[in-house]
């Protein structure tokens, strides 16, 4: 088991004669490819400038003798030729294999052509797996492509047994591949792609498997395997790829649900299918949207209205903004500002909501109209005693009217014992500059540039003053 010292590299430690397992995390492609940058990192504060290691325990003019921890360092010497002997030596151990690996991108043509001699007669099967996340990283460097190239040919060698350890592997870009692989070689069935296209949190494994599930589903029995793991999944990409699916297995209806689904992208692939067989998705939205005391009303139905609906759907919006449910106060407000019938004293009362959600978006929907809001109501709202999403949404507001009120307020908060509050409000006051319609010499920005003066320069400070006309 990998014991880490914390006062020593893994470099070092090798020197020493430490066993590869304790020097590092043999499992691990970042500790080979650290190990690697290691071994030629300069001790510049010690003459005669070499690497740390190679003051405690330098390399013997003979490499036949050197045991594996040693041969380790002589595979990652800053000397090539030192490297192409090391090469050479290296099949006696084959735990020095992912060094092999990382040689095979090579700077120096000798060594990297050796090194991929070396790689292609000690890939098989068994061993590829467990050496596929160290050569996908090193294939992106320059050079790198070939190990991938012969990763690749080994694999569509395996069986489906042996690439599934791949599909659990941590590391994304594996995972990718051995998809990939598996898709290519039709290893995986309908069922088994789409369940894979539910299950994992990458994005791009999502679109591979979902993509070929829905090209390998045949029209028939089969969809019922295949669909409901598509429509039921988590992720949005996959759900919205089983809901356009529907269109082509002959089942618009069951797309309808999906037209209040919470994510934008299903809803879209929902509203095209119902369109393509003559549905109205607007008309149930507004029927969804109508039902004002239905608790059960999604989300999702409320902000599809405002996607697809026009102006006078507002009216349906205004109601919802007292509706039990905050994700369907909070759609509603981002409804009507998208519909751009966002009215400043209707969705002012908003701001006291105790739904976070609901007041990040009725800030959001006010920020064009934040000057029409009386600023001493807001700057109330910026009291430590009122909750803090109130007070971030007050905030914005009062930040987004500039001048003078946006500087009062930002000092104001510089002393705020929220820390992400009290750094917005830093952060405010640097970027801060005068208002083109307020009166330049205000005697008050001097004082209040001042009670800052911490957060900028002298020089910054003297000439924000003169933007300002104030002397300094």
């Amino acid at each position: 088991m990998f014991e880490h010292v914390e006062d020593k590299a893994a470099a070092t430690r090798l020197a020493e004669g430490a066993p590869l397992h304790r020097a590092l995390d043999v499992a691990d492609p970042a500790a080979w490819l650290a190990l690697d940058a290691e071994v030629r990192e300069v001790a510049w504060y010690r003459p005669p400038f070499l690497p740390e290691w190679e003051h405690l325990a330098p390399l013997p003019a003979d490499l036949t003798q050197l045991e594996e921890s040693r041969l380790a360092l002589a595979l990652c010497h800053r000397d090539g030729r030192i490297r192409q002997e090391a090469l050479g030596l290296s099949a006696r151990y084959p735990g020095l294999l992912p060094l092999v690996v990382i040689r095979c991108a090579d700077w120096a043509a000798p060594v990297r052509e050796h090194a991929r001699q070396l790689l292609r007669g000690a890939l098989s099967v068994d061993c590829a797996p467990g050496l596929a996340p160290l050569i996908l990283r090193v294939g992106r460097r320059d050079r790198g492509a070939y190990g991938v190239e012969v990763l690749g040919e080994i694999l569509r060698r395996a069986s489906r047994t042996q690439l599934a350890v791949l599909f659990a592997d941590p590391d994304r870009g594996v995972r990718r591949f051995a998809y990939r692989l598996a898709i290519e070689g039709r290893l995986l069935g309908p069922a088994e792609l789409a369940r894979a296209a539910s299950t994992d949190h990458d994005s791009v494994v999502q679109d591979l498997c979902a993509t070929a599930a829905l090209t390998a589903l045949a029209v028939g029995d089969a969809c019922e395997g295949v669909l409901p793991l598509l429509l039921s999944a988590r992720n949005p990409r996959t759900r919205s790829a089983g809901v356009t699916a529907l269109r082509r297995a002959g089942r618009p209806q069951q797309a309808e649900p999906f037209l209040g689904d919470r994510s934008a992208l299903v809803r879209a692939c929902a509203r095209y299918v119902v369109r393509r067989h003559g549905g109205d998705p607007a008309a149930w939205y507004r029927e969804r949207c109508t039902a004002l005391d239905d608790p059960e009303l999604p989300p999702g139905a409320v902000i599809g209205l405002a996607e697809c609906g026009n102006r006078a759907d507002a009216g349906l919006l205004r109601p919802l903004l007292v509706h039990p449910a905050v994700g369907v106060r909070a759609r509603a407000v981002t409804g009507l500002r998208e519909l751009d019938c966002a009215d400043a004293q209707q969705l002012r009362p908003l701001l006291d909501d105790f739904a976070a959600a609901v007041v990040r978006e009725t800030a959001t929907a006010l920020l064009p109209s934040a000057k029409e809001l009386p600023a001493d109501w807001l700057w109330e709202r910026t009291s430590s005693q009122r909750p803090r999403h109130v007070r971030v949404g007050a905030f914005r507001l009062l930040d987004a009217r500039g001048g003078i009120v946006a500087l009062r307020t930002a000092v104001g908060l510089l002393d705020d014992p929220d820390i992400k509050l009290r750094t917005w409000a830093a952060q405010s006051v640097q970027r801060w500059c005068p208002a083109p319609d307020e009166p330049r010499g205000n005697a008050e920005v001097g004082e209040l540039l001042d009670r800052s003066r911490h957060l900028f320069s002298d020089h910054v400070l003297r000439r924000r003053k003169r933007e300002a006309g104030v002397d300094s």
